[in-house]
């Protein structure tokens, strides 16, 4: 069928690199320097590996002992062999067997310590706006 503008819906979904491709130079210096900061090789990194999608590329989302994590797109399965070779850390297919505990708890506490900061905010605006009142 006749297409307006000239685009076909099957390049509309594809992602931006092929899936044969591999993680960029970028991104590999990123979680490389990222690994090293939070423990590395000496058991402190994990990797998980997440699929690629319609909207996101495969990616690997690299997390500490203490839960603090990191997500960079890897382009395809040539780049999880690159990311394990490069960083010597075990890497697992978070498909299969999740996200670790940790994250989750770090995600969470993250969550509830910006939820008390914005409260905290708000009541000090609500504060002031009360005093500004009074002394009018």
């Amino acid at each position: 069928m006749f297409n307006l503008f000239g685009r076909s819906s099957k390049n509309q979904t594809k992602s931006p690199r092929a899936p044969g491709d591999t993680i960029r130079a970028r991104d590999l210096e990123y979680l490389s320097t990222w690994s090293a900061q939070h423990g590395g090789q000496a058991g402190g990194v994990e990797g998980f590996v997440e699929p690629e999608t319609i909207i996101n590329e495969m990616s690997v989302v690299l997390v500490d002992g203490s839960g603090d994590w990191t997500r960079r797109k890897i382009g395809g399965p040539k780049g999880i062999d690159v990311v394990a070779k490069k960083l010597g850390i075990p890497l697992y297919f978070a498909e299969e067997t999740g996200y670790p505990q940790r994250m989750r708890d770090r995600i969470e506490r993250d969550r509830l310590i910006k939820k008390r900061l914005e409260q905290r905010e708000r009541r000090a605006r609500m504060e002031q706006a009360r005093r500004s009142e009074e002394e009018s």
